[in-house]
């Protein structure tokens, strides 16, 4: 299929954050399969995303090197999480964490990847957002080696932990957090409406009655 250039639209696309996103691939990279969540969320029928790269859905703002090191972990067969801006049909974009898995015949030989992708908090786009913009930019004045490392530098100088590690760490700390945050204001509206109850029923035993 032939994409025409799409223009960049700075729009989240609105999609069921509570689904699960799944594709599959060979080992090109190639889509073999497209769950409906997929299709409904990057705006392109399943029938229209099987057959084509995967890169059919990347994102402009997405620096290559976080691509290279995903291909790199999943060539060494280890499974690998990444948080990914990616591209829909209409120009505009959407934020995941990706679970990918090695997938493997019979005798063991690799024969694609399963992609699991869910929806990350607002908090985890704010703190990877600016790394992926200082990356992308060394990308484009001083060449992808440099970014490369760069990356490889940041990781162990100020995260110290892989990127797999940090990425899983950064998204479970945020959404404990997020998931907190809702259950403390359900909290403060019960509390409410319990109080506003009880007020009630004082008025009702306790008024008095002209």
């Amino acid at each position: 299929m032939n994409t025409p250039p799409r223009q960049i639209i700075d729009e989240e696309v609105k999609w069921d954050k509570t689904k699960t996103i799944v594709s599959k691939t060979d080992t090109y990279g190639t889509i073999l399969y497209a769950n409906d969540v997929f299709a409904n969320t990057c705006e392109y029928s399943p029938i229209e995303l099987i057959g084509e790269p995967h890169n059919i859905i990347r994102h402009p703002d997405m620096p290559k090197v976080a691509f290279k090191a995903l291909w790199d972990a999943l060539k060494r067969e280890e499974n690998y999480h990444a948080i990914v801006k990616n591209l829909t049909r209409t120009g505009r974009y959407y934020w995941v964490i990706t679970d990918f898995v090695i997938d493997k015949n019979d005798d063991g030989e690799v024969t694609g990847y399963t992609a699991r992708r869910k929806a990350v908090p607002d908090s985890v786009v704010k703190k990877i957002e600016p790394l992926y913009k200082t990356l992308l930019d060394i990308e484009n004045m001083k060449g992808e080696k440099a970014s490369e490392l760069y990356f490889e530098a940041y990781l162990k100088e100020e995260v110290g932990k892989s990127y797999d590690e940090f990425v899983v760490d950064l998204f479970e700390q945020e959404k404990s957090k997020e998931q907190k945050a809702i259950a403390d204001s359900q909290k403060v509206e019960e509390e409410e409406e319990t109080s506003k109850l009880k007020k009630g029923l004082n008025w009702f035993f306790f008024g008095d009655f002209l």
